[in-house]
């Protein structure tokens, strides 16, 4: 048998179809390059969706700074009906309600203190008496938990109101403490002045100057200050005996000024609001109590 009579191999199926499988039309791959797109945009989106449900708890684990009054976290946030009443009183603007990103504490009231601390300017702690449900109370109810360090020795005096027959605020609990947390920066223990304004010309945060104005709490950007040795935590702080500057000696037997704080103090904040430094070498710790 030659050559030319040997029989064929038949093509195969496969190859047959590829032969004749027409290439795609120019719409055909735009349609498909659509497809592969809205694929990686809805992948997209659900992991998304899943992070914005993370973020929720992750930041709830902050530690927000409650208004003076504030139950212990699980009560406040079990309690608080989120009206914003609080927020409505507040005269220098100190409280403000959490967003989404605090998880459970979304609406809940807050103070961020370094932004606009709370200075007690309303005499009678206004955010308490107007809170419906006692979130926010003067005394906590009979049996409901209080957390270790909280309660107050005694009413702390408020110095605006320190020549009044009732010098003190109603206030049990503090809401926090405040900490030398950056001493290393802190300018009474560099053994330096401050000149200036406290926090710049641009810093919208208020505060009531007793020897200005005892009524009304002005602009920290219209009181400039002109110290030898910074103490505007001191002079600023509204609560009697809760911050001073002492002397202390250094490793080298160098003596430097440092704020140290007292039992008295309450957490309101001012001092983390009106140190110069950047960041504060003062902050309050929200919900701890005090510790000698």
């Amino acid at each position: 048998m030659s050559k030319d009579e040997l029989p064929q191999e038949a093509p195969s199926n496969e190859t047959s179809q590829a032969a004749a499988k027409p290439p795609l039309s120019k719409e055909r791959r735009l349609q498909a390059r659509r497809k592969l797109l809205r694929t990686f945009l809805l992948t997209g989106g659900i992991f998304g969706a899943a992070a914005s449900g993370f973020l929720p708890l992750a930041y709830a684990q902050k530690k927000r700074l409650r208004p003076p009054g504030a139950l212990d976290e699980k009560d406040l946030l079990a309690s608080c009906i989120k009206c914003g009443q609080c927020v409505q009183v507040c005269p220098v603007e100190a409280i403000k309600l959490a967003d989404l990103v605090d998880g459970m504490g979304v609406g809940v009231p807050y103070i961020e203190a370094r932004a606009q601390a709370c200075d007690f300017s309303c005499d009678a702690i206004q955010c308490i008496l107007a809170c419906p449900t006692g979130a926010l109370t003067y005394k906590k109810p009979a049996g409901m938990r209080i957390r270790p360090g909280a309660p107050l020795a005694s009413k702390p005096i408020l110095l605006a109101k320190e020549k009044d027959a009732e010098p003190t605020l109603n206030m049990s609990e503090r809401i926090g403490v405040a900490r030398l947390t950056r001493p290393e920066s802190c300018l009474a223990r560099k053994g330096q002045g401050f000149k200036g304004l406290a926090r710049g010309p641009d810093f919208p945060g208020k505060l009531r100057y007793v020897e200005i104005d005892r009524w009304r709490p002005i602009k920290v950007a219209e009181h400039p200050y002109d110290v030898p040795l910074c103490d505007l935590c001191v002079q600023a702080c509204p609560i009697k005996g809760a911050i001073t500057l002492e002397k202390v000696t250094g490793p080298e037997g160098q003596v430097r000024a440092l704020p140290v704080v007292h039992e008295p103090c309450v957490g309101c904040g001012v001092c983390e609001m009106i140190c110069p430094t950047e960041p504060a070498s003062i902050e309050v710790m929200p919900g701890e109590g005090w510790r000698a």
